[in-house]
């Protein structure tokens, strides 16, 4: 899912109306990188490094990334000939910014795009076909899967993982403790969950035993979906123009969270909550258990003492949304060579461990999820293994489906959890006329 601005993540509001890529895409394939233009096919040359000749590159990202790019960025300019120009653009601006650049063909040689949206600039001619320079990666198989499946089109990769947020189970454990629960066992099915959460509710005093973002359709499919999958289940076909959502898994799953509205046991606000705080919650201390932002881990209070866990089907399994920026070379960029030297610098073993895990931040490899920050951290090692076993949804009409707060996904939503989940058949197939429109 896409991220916003701050630790809110995949959350809050998208801008869905600026697919005037579509539009565009004629005007960059007719001037960019086909056969012999700048890029070439498959990128131009597959040399694994790139040219690092002392040029001078743009590159554009979204708010949400900040400090991830900026950290990468930094790093890159410090050890380098080559030199990265960063542009960061207000979340909610950017698919308006990439289309305009797109139609007057001015994109940037590197731009990153929140993973969901990848598959709309790929199907639109906006990326150089990387194929060849991926594959000559010596670690091109440990890349982070979702993502590389996300930017593949026509059987051709674009793009490669910039910045991962994932969707995980955190727990309070002094709550557990005082619920007299084991610490050392968190949920390993949504049952399970949903008992941890009934008897830390139950200690009373302000604690409850679990929250969520009920008026958020990105909290929804970050932190409900997990659920499904981990059962074995898809939530979309694989052209991502059909909703699967009213599946036996899928109703266990609404009423589950439908006993928790029921019975009282979740934080009050999660009926209102559109995801603009969220994350806020759970750092309070009063939460016994809820699924959560990786990159929150990070922000937590230093004396809150929480685990971390994979988000459980509901008799079990585990599964995760891979969130996140990907990025790639724009179409219509001369300086291919030189992006690419930052790109597989990006991937590389240093940036990655000393830059990116250095950060408490997920790893875009699953040969290092493993490495000597995180194994400081157990929680971060968990989190990182969880990205060779992720999903990332693939739809081209996802945005004004799934984020949009008047999108068809969102009354599902509304409606198997706090009505009575009667109309989930007839909203799942308002969200397949929305996937198809």
């Amino acid at each position: 899912m896409g991220s916003t601005a701050g630790p809110t993540g995949h959350i809050r509001r998208l801008v869905t109306g600026a697919i005037a890529l579509l539009a565009a895409a004629s005007l960059v394939t007719a001037c960019g990188a086909g056969d012999g233009g700048p890029a070439g096919r498959g990128g131009g040359s597959a040399d694994v490094r790139g040219v690092d000749d002392g040029a001078t590159l743009t590159m554009w990202t979204r708010a949400a990334t900040r400090p991830q790019s900026e950290a990468l960025v930094k790093a890159y300019n410090a050890s380098h000939k080559n030199t990265i120009e960063l542009t960061v653009v207000p979340t909610d601006d950017y698919q308006a910014k990439v289309g305009a650049a797109a139609g007057s063909r001015d994109l940037p040689d590197l731009f990153a795009s929140d993973v969901v949206f990848v598959p709309n600039y790929t199907s639109s001619g906006l990326f150089a076909d990387l194929t060849e320079r991926v594959d000559a990666l010596p670690f091109a198989e440990r890349l982070a899967p979702s993502h590389i499946k996300a930017g593949t089109y026509e059987g051709r990769k674009y793009v490669v993982p910039h910045t991962l947020d994932l969707s995980v189970l955190f727990y309070n454990k002094d709550l557990y403790r005082r619920a007299k629960l084991d610490p050392a066992k968190p949920p390993t099915s949504l049952r399970e969950w949903d008992q941890h959460a009934r008897a830390v509710d139950a200690l009373g005093g302000g604690v409850d035993g679990t929250f969520f973002g009920g008026n958020c359709g990105g909290c929804g499919v970050f932190t409900w979906w997990p659920s499904v999958w981990a059962a074995g289940e898809e939530v979309l076909n694989k052209e991502g123009t059909e909703a699967q959502l009213s599946s036996g898994t899928a109703k266990q799953v609404y009423e589950t969270y439908r006993g928790w509205v029921e019975d009282d046991i979740v934080a009050p606000g999660a009926r209102d909550e559109t995801g603009a705080t969220w994350t806020g919650v759970f750092p309070k201390g009063k939460v016994g258990v809820m699924p959560m932002p990786s990159t929150t881990l990070g922000l937590m209070p230093k004396d809150l003492d929480l685990g971390v866990a994979p988000i459980p089907g509901p008799d079990g399994g585990t599964s995760t949304f891979v969130g996140g920026d990907a990025i790639g070379i724009s179409a219509t960029s001369g300086s291919a060579d030189q992006a690419w030297n930052f790109l597989a610098w990006s991937l590389g073993d240093k940036a990655q461990v000393d830059v990116v895990a250095a950060n408490k931040d997920v790893v875009a490899r699953t040969d290092l999820a493993s490495n000597k920050y995180s194994r400081a951290d157990p929680r971060l090692v968990t989190i990182n293994q969880l990205v060779a076993h992720g999903r990332t949804p693939y739809a081209l009409k996802f945005g004004q489906t799934f984020n949009d707060p008047n999108g068809p996904w969102l009354t599902l939503m509304r409606d198997a959890v706090f009505g009575d989940g009667a109309s989930v058949e007839k909203d799942n197939e308002a969200v397949t006329a929305s996937l198809a429109d």
